[in-house]
């Protein structure tokens, strides 16, 4: 049955894939983002099925504004990237907490009863057992290091989600993406840093002995989603997640950061080195999902990495020149 739904980041990579989605099976969709990070290029032709809102979901006449007339709010806006959370925490933290807060105050006002929250597996850190089930607990490790300003972020959504959904929602439910990956992702993500700095070590006339550079020796894993695969697991997750229910979106296919890096530069045609750097503070050394619940919601993940590589890799080198200048990204 067709609905209306509000998607917050609508022009996010993420949010982007699921409006698309959202479109094609005959919902109507209203989009509310500033584009701080997102770009209404990529909903292509869909966007003319689309309304889009541009503000601010720190503003929360606005966004009350944006959930009249909703069936259900998928809450995806957030400052995601690596660069931001050690650049600009405090940035991070004002879009999650107020952010949070709007959207539940104006589902409450509009009588929007059908929450679906975007989380993150930086929640729970280091956890103590992987793959990673949904009950592992949630920590922010150092207050101090900037890094915790994302995972500390969503992990007060998470609790004011659960908590206030208690009353006054029909479902609320939450998803945790899993290094979610593809085309046109963003710059500030490994994946496109490596394309990228593979490229230019190629366009500046690298040879075989060029080096490569990764943070530490390597041996961290992280397991990597692609878009399309994601985007169906979040197409289960809103028909059937059920209330209060926590799921994790990913792809358990487990690898090590220095694979991933060879991957890259076998795929650029890069013929460079890789070398151990310094690796920042905060990182985790295995991060991979449990998927069992999303299993019995029907869900298994069809793309390994190599092959979601090949068009992600083509998509960045042909628009190099989208790279946002490096004074540009923190405005």
């Amino acid at each position: 049955m067709p609905r209306k739904y509000l998607v917050t980041g609508g022009t996010g990579f993420i949010g982007a894939a699921a409006v698309k989605r959202l479109v094609a099976d005959g919902h109507f969709v209203r989009v509310l983002d500033n584009n701080f990070r997102g770009a209404p290029r990529r909903l292509g032709d869909r966007i003319e099925s689309v309304e889009m809102i541009e503000g601010d979901i720190r503003d929360a006449h606005q966004v009350r504004g944006a959930l009249r007339g909703m069936d259900a709010v998928l809450h995806l806006a957030y400052v995601n990237g690596t660069e931001f959370f050690y650049s600009q925490p405090e940035l991070v933290l004002d879009i999650a907490i107020r952010g949070m807060l709007n959207v539940i105050d104006g589902c409450r006002a509009e009588g929007v009863g059908d929450l679906i929250l975007a989380s993150s597996s930086e929640v729970y850190q280091t956890p103590p057992r992987t793959p990673t089930a949904e009950d592992a607990p949630l920590s922010v490790p150092d207050v101090l290091n900037p890094r915790y300003s994302y995972g500390g972020g969503k992990i007060a959504c998470e609790l004011m989600a659960v908590n206030y959904g208690r009353t006054g929602f029909d479902r609320v439910v939450i998803f945790r993406p899993h290094n979610v990956y593809g085309p046109d992702m963003g710059w500030e993500h490994v994946l496109p840093q490596f394309i990228v700095r593979a490229a230019e070590g190629i366009t500046e006339g690298g040879s075989g002995d060029a080096a490569f550079e990764i943070q530490g020796d390597g041996s961290q894993t992280r397991a990597f989603i692609h878009i399309d695969d994601f985007t169906d697991g979040l197409m289960l997750v809103m028909e059937r997640g059920e209330h209060l229910g926590i799921y994790h979106i990913g792809n358990p296919e487990e690898v090590t950061m220095r694979a991933v890096a060879e991957k890259v530069l076998r795929a650029t045609g890069s013929g460079a080195r890789i070398v151990s750097g310094p690796a920042p503070a905060g990182g985790t050394q295995r991060r991979c999902p449990d998927i069992s619940r999303m299993r019995k919601l029907g869900f298994s993940p069809r793309i390994s990495l190599d092959q979601g590589l090949e068009s992600m890799v083509r998509w960045y080198l042909t628009n190099l020149d989208k790279r946002p200048h490096r004074e540009a990204v923190g405005r």
